[in-house]
């Protein structure tokens, strides 16, 4: 392709900021996935089972698949919803607050670095496209029309 499309240019750097994160997490022995469940678990109160996969846009065999390995690696338990006995909280384990931490300044770390190399205005485009791009998906504003596939 002579011109990158958006789609390319998001995903090929989804990729890299991925694999980064997967080879930072591996330093732990951890992976981008289970870093990314940690930071999204209340440190104190824990967080009900059915909305963390809303909060980490994932289905929920990939996130009980995720649980599962966090909770044998020690990173969570589970304990009754003491307001909702039908729901479990997903609570962090002493081990799992470390992890946590960890994931997050290198979270932070990302986010310092990338700061450090685009100006605040360019910062600001940037988040404000990708809001725009979000916005055009969420309101279901881009396949309006059936796409006809042509025939040979």
């Amino acid at each position: 392709m002579k011109e990158k499309t958006i789609d390319y240019v998001l995903r090929a750097t989804w990729m890299a900021v991925s694999k980064m994160y997967n080879e930072e997490a591996g330093k732990a022995g951890s992976t981008m996935a289970t870093g990314f469940a940690l930071l999204s678990i209340d440190p104190e109160k824990g967080t009900p089972s059915t909305s963390l996969g809303p909060k980490m846009g994932m289905e929920a065999t990939s996130l009980s698949r995720i649980l599962k390995s966090m909770e044998e690696k020690g990173l969570i338990t589970r304990r009754k919803n003491p307001k909702d006995g039908r729901s479990v909280l997903i609570c962090l384990t002493d081990f799992g607050r470390e992890m946590r931490d960890y994931s997050r300044r290198v979270v932070l770390r990302f986010d310092e670095a990338v700061k450090e190399a685009v100006s605040e205005k360019e910062m600001e485009t940037f988040i404000k496209v990708a809001n725009s791009i979000m916005s055009l998906i969420n309101e279901k504003k881009i396949y309006t029309e059936e796409i006809q596939i042509k025939e040979k």
